[in-house]
């Protein structure tokens, strides 16, 4: 007998669950919804972190919630393991024309999904919810498949420039719809030079996000080492322990 495979063995799992325990007997796929993006999170947050362990321990948990909506599926008769693997593998097939067709030339991946839609324009099949910074560089992403993007940084690198003075002029007419709409098209154009640089904006804004807790906590101590009240210390004296910090850090 051919020895069942890991997600064979968690679909056995969730089968016997649903058999034997009534918490697990009463999920729906509605149900566990919010539960699927909590352990999704918590996967990409040991990505980042880089910890083996860690990332064993929450593929396992994605893995359960995926194997729970499979069974779901066969339980409604709407899918089943099998048919869910056919899909993914004649999606693969079909984008990978380059290694699964010979003769036929590597064809954007974009362009490819867009393809594959009956109906619909390239951006409708985001997802709604998903985190503003990411949306836009996927959002990008998809444009740039079908041709819609600039030949190099340097317009990106305009871009941004243009949209920091328009952001300026609208500062100074105080029109405060005007200036959230001109800090969203800034906001747009460095995620848009992010993506051209080939670097993950998001990664790139949680490093910052790190550096300034860091930096920050270290004001903090040294303010507390010194007697400074920060809140009564003003930007001079602020910015001269900033300055400490972050040499600090860089020695350090």
């Amino acid at each position: 007998m051919q020895e069942l495979t890991a997600f064979d063995r968690i679909l056995a799992l969730v089968r016997d669950l649903r058999e034997r325990c009534r918490w697990d007997r009463a999920q729906t796929p509605q149900s566990l919804r919010n539960y699927l993006v909590e352990e999704v999170l918590e996967l990409d947050q040991a990505l980042r972190r880089g910890d083996p362990r860690e990332i064993e321990s929450e593929l396992g948990d994605l893995m359960l919630h995926l194997a729970f909506q499979i069974v779901l599926g066969e339980e409604t008769g709407g899918f089943d393991q099998e048919s869910v693997g056919r899909k993914i593998e004649r999606k693969m097939w079909r984008r990978h024309p380059h290694l699964f067709e010979q003769g036929d030339e590597p064809r954007s991946w974009e362009r490819q999904k867009l393809e594959e839609r009956a109906e619909g324009g390239l951006l409708d099949t985001l997802p709604e919810g998903m985190p503003p910074l990411v949306e836009a560089f996927r959002v990008q992403e998809r444009a740039a498949g079908v041709g819609f993007d600039w030949p190099d940084e340097q317009g990106p690198i305009d871009k941004v420039t243009e949209e920091l003075d328009e952001l300026e002029a609208e500062v100074a007419s105080g029109n405060s719809e005007r200036i959230e709409a001109e800090i969203g098209d800034l906001l747009f154009a460095a995620v848009n030079l992010s993506r051209k640089l080939q670097c993950d904006p998001r990664a790139a804004l949680e490093k910052a996000n790190d550096r300034f807790r860091r930096r920050f906590g270290i004001v903090e101590r040294l303010a507390r080492e010194r007697g400074v009240d920060l809140a009564q210390a003003g930007l001079d004296e602020l910015d001269r322990l900033w300055e400490e910090a972050k040499e600090l850090l860089d020695q350090g």
